[in-house]
C-alpha cells in the first residue's frame, strides 16, 4: 500500500527546507502553479503527490490523463481544444498576455509527464499550459534537469506553447537524480507576462527562490528578491507574506499540521 502524501516527509527526507515548503504552501493555497523536474519520474511524481496536501481544502483536483478529452475542464474549447478533433500544433487561440488573471476555475490540474512521450502530450499539453491563463492551478510533473529543460519541452512544435503561455508556470522545482530520496537543487518563479495599466507589456526572466548549496549542505535563499511579487500575486503587502512565511516555516519545524 503506498504511504499517504504528507508535506513533512519533504522535510524529513531533505527534499527541501522549511522556509521553502512554507512559501510553497502559501502559493499552492493561491493555487499557484507548480511544476516538478527531475531525472527520476517517481522521484517527481512522489514530491508532487505530498505537495497536494497543501492546496486549499475546497480546491477541486482534475486528473488530466493522456488520451483525455478535456470534458472535465470547462472552458478548453477557448484554450483551442476540439472535442474528438485534435487541433494541429499551434491551433486555437492563446487567451493573450492579461495583467493578473482572476481565479475563474477553481480546479487544479494534476499531470502526469508533462509534455512528455507517455504522457500529457502534444496538443494536451498545450491545452495544459493555456489553462493557466484563466485560472487554473496545476501540480505537474516534467523530466529534465533544469528549468531550461521544461521550457524546451513546451516549446517544441509538438507542444506549440508561446512565451507569454509558458510565463504562467509558476514555481519550477528542479530534484537532482539522488541516490535513496532527491533534493531539490533549484527553485525557481516563472514571472508571468504582464500587462500595466497603461497597456504596456511586461515580461521579465525567471527568478531563482532558492539554490541547494552542495558545500555548506544547506540551501541558499533568494526568494527574498520577488516578495513584493509574490505578494502582489496574492493579494498581500510583501511584510505579511514574510511574517506569513516565518510563521508556517516555524510551525514545519515544529512538526505542527499542514493543509489547506
Amino acid at each position: 500500500m503506498t504511504d499517504p502524501a504528507d508535506p513533512r516527509r519533504l522535510l524529513r527526507d531533505g527534499v527541501l527546507d522549511p522556509d521553502l515548503l512554507a512559501l510553497l504552501w502559501i502559493l499552492l493555497e493561491a493555487r499557484t502553479p507548480v511544476v516538478v523536474v527531475g531525472p527520476l519520474p517517481a522521484a517527481a511524481e512522489r514530491v508532487v503527490d505530498d505537495l497536494v496536501p497543501l492546496l486549499p481544502a475546497q480546491a477541486a483536483i482534475v486528473e488530466i490523463r493522456p488520451d483525455d478529452d478535456f470534458g472535465a475542464v470547462p472552458g478548453a474549447d477557448r484554450l483551442g481544444w476540439r472535442t474528438g478533433d485534435l487541433p494541429s500544433a499551434g491551433g486555437g487561440h492563446s487567451p493573450g498576455p492579461v495583467a493578473d488573471p482572476a481565479p475563474t476555475a477553481a480546479g487544479v490540474l494534476r499531470v502526469r509527464g508533462l509534455a512528455t512521450a507517455g504522457g500529457v502530450a502534444g496538443e494536451r499539453a498545450r491545452v495544459v499550459v493555456r489553462a493557466l491563463a484563466i485560472g487554473y492551478g496545476l501540480l505537474a510533473t516534467m523530466p529534465g534537469e533544469r528549468l531550461e529543460d521544461a521550457l524546451e519541452a513546451l516549446h517544441d512544435p509538438t507542444v506549440g506553447t508561446d512565451a507569454d503561455e509558458r510565463s504562467r508556470l509558476g514555481v519550477v522545482l528542479v530534484l537532482d537524480a539522488g541516490r535513496t530520496t532527491s533534493r531539490v537543487v533549484a527553485a525557481h518563479y516563472v514571472r508571468p507576462v504582464a500587462v500595466d495599466p497603461g497597456g504596456h507589456i511586461h515580461r521579465q526572466p525567471p527568478a531563482v527562490l532558492g539554490t541547494w548549496n552542495e558545500v555548506r549542505r544547506a540551501w541558499d535563499d533568494f526568494a527574498w528578491g520577488v516578495v513584493p511579487e509574490l505578494a502582489g500575486r496574492l493579494g498581500i503587502r510583501p511584510i505579511d507574506l514574510e511574517r506569513e512565511q516565518a510563521r508556517r516555516a516555524a510551525l514545519l519545524r515544529g512538526g505542527g499540521a499542514t493543509g489547506g
